[in-house]
């Protein structure tokens, strides 16, 4: 007589089929999670490279297992602008975008490209947390396919020479090849302060500045010293030419397939995380300067008001302007 507690050959078979079953199902559940591939142009070294730490972190916290995100840093899986198209085709999840990269596709958004638009970070914060955000943002989702969720506080930027010049207005810099990202927009920018705006990529912008192709180059003094762009140039120049922002972005077709709950997560996550880099940002902003002192360089600061007036105007006699809405830079202004 059988033992009861021996499996008979049928139930055998039937458990050995379970298992098997069990055991082809786990790669299924590890391939369950909704893979988040972030490119960056950022170094390891700076904060808006460091955030997307913080975003990961935040995220496994809040959805245990849900997410598998991958972090990319040094443009190593996307040049630095080709993160937005590469999200609209659906080959890249998530990106930093900036307002040069929107205004492409967005005319209206050029108005945050002008130098001396928006006054700090506590303004350029509730501008884009507040209706003109709210408006921006939908014309962004509708044109680009991508969503912005936040919006990081990328620096105030500053001019910085390879040799040392007397700069007071705009017409010091001339014959100056200051190096701007490619885009027509950010050239304007580098035309409109005075310089001969020459287009490189951010990865070669060291090498640029030791071998002289370019004279100098403009960024927010945190990424100057993540980049180590103190080390090839002599000067600084004090200009705060434009209050600079990062737009943490999603592409739409990763969103939608989502569900509502993942997106309240995600979105969450990224307001964390330019909280974070915005925080810390602004905290190095002000103790950075006797950093670069320390090394060396010789501290400037211009007539900013001739740099104001002539920057100014050459965006109001622009294109640019055309293409901003009636009564927006007046809202812009009025954010207090």
């Amino acid at each position: 007589m059988q033992n009861p507690a021996t499996p008979t050959l049928s139930r055998r078979r039937m458990l050995a089929a379970t298992a098997a079953l069990g055991a082809s199902a786990l790669p299924v559940l590890a391939q369950s999670k909704v893979v988040l591939r972030i490119s960056s142009p950022a170094v390891p070294e700076d904060w808006h490279a460091k955030m997307w730490t913080v975003f990961k972190d935040n995220l496994e916290k809040s959805t245990p297992g849900e997410f598998d995100v991958q972090i990319n840093l040094n443009a190593s899986l996307f040049k630095q602008g080709a993160e937005s198209a590469a999200m609209a085709r659906g080959n890249l999840e998530l990106s930093t975008l900036s307002s040069f990269d929107m205004a492409k596709f967005v005319p209206a958004f050029s108005v945050f490209t002008a130098g001396y638009m928006v006054r700090d970070p506590a303004q350029q914060q509730k501008i884009f947390q507040g209706p003109i955000g709210a408006e921006m943002f939908k014309l962004v989702s509708e044109k680009m396919d991508v969503t912005p969720l936040a919006t990081a506080y990328l620096g105030t930027r500053q001019l910085n020479l390879r040799e040392v010049r007397n700069v007071k207005t705009p017409a010091d810099l001339k014959g100056v090849k200051l190096r701007m990202p490619g885009s027509k927009e950010w050239l304007f920018l580098g035309e409109a302060l005075g310089a001969t705006a020459t287009p490189l990529a951010f990865g070669e912008v060291y090498l640029g500045l030791k071998t002289g192709t370019i004279d100098g180059q403009d960024n927010p003094l945190p990424s100057v010293r993540a980049a180590k762009f103190y080390e090839v140039t002599k000067q600084i120049v004090l200009t705060s030419h434009l209050v600079d922002s990062l737009f943490i972005a999603i592409s739409n077709k990763s969103l939608a397939a989502m569900t509502p709950a993942q997106r309240q997560k995600v979105t969450a996550a990224a307001q964390a995380a330019a909280a974070y880099n915005n925080e810390n940002r602004i905290k190095e902003e002000a103790q950075i300067v006797e950093f670069f002192r320390k090394e060396g360089l010789q501290i400037t600061t211009p007539d900013l008001d001739a740099f104001h007036k002539s920057v100014q105007q050459s965006y109001q006699n622009s294109d640019y302007a055309k293409a901003w809405p009636a009564g927006l830079v007046e809202r812009i202004n009025a954010v207090r």
